[in-house]
């Protein structure tokens, strides 16, 4: 089968066009076609640059910026139409461009390659995502802060192996999270100044005879620089790599809250109400309202992970430059992305949403003996034990009262006495979970003095 469009768009090396197969499986612009948007805009940039050097005329310029605003209109009016057979946006672009203004279309690929264009779009496009991202997940740490604000001194258990360890407060347990999303931010922001050097001017590999300015072409892109080496500008896609295992390290941590929704918001535990805005129920039995939104995100994060592992693959064994394998370096990063603003937007929504019942957490903080460690710590500081000896004099109580079927602060004194006949009665000052936590003024403890403190400055960071 002869491809006379697609022919032309490749030159008269080729005396026939692609078949059907090959077609398709070298057509990109069933997906690259999300790149429409910083493709005319590296286009508009590259032909006022080629105008401002002498190599484009003034009218040609002006007749291709003109047409790119035509053809940007069409795509976003929804009625420009995609060609397979054109293979991708760039092409899909020129040939309606040529449409519109005539030769001084050609022109515009001028001094450039579809290699460093494509590489300047996706640049762009991720460079965005960071942008987006890091407003999802600022909004996300906004909803924290409010549920942080609400609880500094509400107390709940903490655990460790999810059992009972030592009571913390809401406030600090909604703030553990503030620091996970804002290391989130922070590498967002690290991968987002390593990419923003601009591909343009690359050409396919070796640069160009044309005398081009990158630097305007790099600052009118927003860029910081022009990328140095015209062989890395080409064949580098470090950039997506690292927004993506940025991705999936903010997925995880996701994830991991989504789990706890999950856990606390159980018949179980009841801690959480989630709202019914991200729950659902079920189809046979009526009481069930199932935590779907937070399972979902559980699920969600194996997406992201998943096209970090496909782009490594991609990239893994490939010599410089460009090499066709390159062209799957997409999907996965659009499909990244798009979950990850999903997966953020929905917590921010159940965050702010979730009621968290704080008899119930009071409750949990109190049972489990998670006091344990302050009555420890009340022995060394109280009764100048050595910390081994207090451990074991603790553990003892502690299998007392198992046996009593009560918690710690149940005990009597003539019980702890027997014990170690050195305890006294203002034992029990420090064996109630609110004086628990407001011991805990060390920095970054669960104090809520210390809650308070983070999150008035969170909120003065956050703006």
């Amino acid at each position: 089968m002869t491809d006379t469009t697609s022919n032309a768009m490749w030159g008269g090396r080729f005396a026939d066009g692609p078949d059907a197969i090959m077609e398709a499986i070298n057509a990109s612009i069933g997906f690259d076609k999300r790149l429409y948007a910083q493709d005319i805009r590296g286009s508009r940039a590259h032909a006022a640059m080629l105008a401002a050097q002498g190599i484009l005329t003034d009218r040609d310029a002006e007749a291709i910026r003109e047409g790119l605003l035509t053809v940007l209109s069409e795509i976003e009016a929804g009625s420009f139409e995609f060609s397979a057979a054109l293979e991708d946006i760039h092409m899909n672009v020129e040939a309606r461009l040529k449409t519109l203004i005539g030769e001084a279309a050609g022109r515009l690929h001028t001094a450039r390659s579809r290699n460093d264009q494509v590489a300047t779009d996706f640049r762009l496009w991720v460079r965005d995502q960071c942008d987006a991202a890091d407003a999802g997940l600022r909004a996300l740490q906004s909803a924290l802060l409010a549920q942080a604000e609400a609880g500094a001194d509400w107390v709940m258990p903490g655990f460790t192996h999810l059992q009972t360890a030592q009571p913390v407060t809401w406030g600090h347990h909604m703030l553990a999270y503030v620091e996970m999303f804002a290391r989130d931010r922070g590498r967002l922001a690290d991968a987002r100044a390593r990419m923003n050097e601009c591909p343009l001017g690359a050409a396919a590999l070796a640069g160009t005879s044309f005398p081009i300015d990158r630097d305007a072409t790099a600052e009118a892109l927003g860029f910081e620089r022009p990328m140095a080496n015209s062989l890395d500008a080409v064949s580098d896609r470090d950039f997506a790599l690292e927004f993506l295992s940025a991705a999936a390290i903010a997925a995880m941590h996701l994830s991991r809250l989504a789990e706890e929704l999950v856990i606390w918001s159980s018949a179980q535990f009841r801690f959480v109400a989630l709202s019914d805005r991200f729950s659902t129920g079920s189809s046979i039995m009526p009481q069930k309202k199932n935590p779907d939104a937070a399972e979902l995100l559980r699920a969600k994060t194996g997406r992201i992970m998943g096209a970090m592992v496909a782009l490594f693959t991609v990239m893994k064994g490939l010599p410089l430059a460009y090499s066709k394998d390159m062209q799957e370096d997409k999907e996965q990063v659009f499909d990244a992305a798009d979950t990850l603003l999903l997966s953020l937007a929905a917590m921010e929504g159940m965050v702010r949403d979730t009621t968290p019942n704080r008899p119930a957490l009071e409750a949990a903080a109190a049972s489990g003996f998670s006091t344990a460690t302050d009555l420890a710590d009340w022995l060394v500081r109280e009764l100048d034990l050595p910390f081994r000896e207090a451990h074991h004099v603790t553990g003892t109580l502690v299998a007392l009262a198992e046996r009593e079927g009560c918690d710690l602060p149940d005990l009597s004194l003539a019980q702890m006495q027997g014990v170690h006949g050195g305890i006294r009665a203002d034992v029990f000052d420090v064996l109630g979970v609110h004086n628990s936590v407001a011991s805990r003024t060390s920095y970054g403890g669960t104090a809520p003095a210390n809650v308070r403190a983070q999150v008035a400055r969170w909120k003065e960071v956050l703006g």
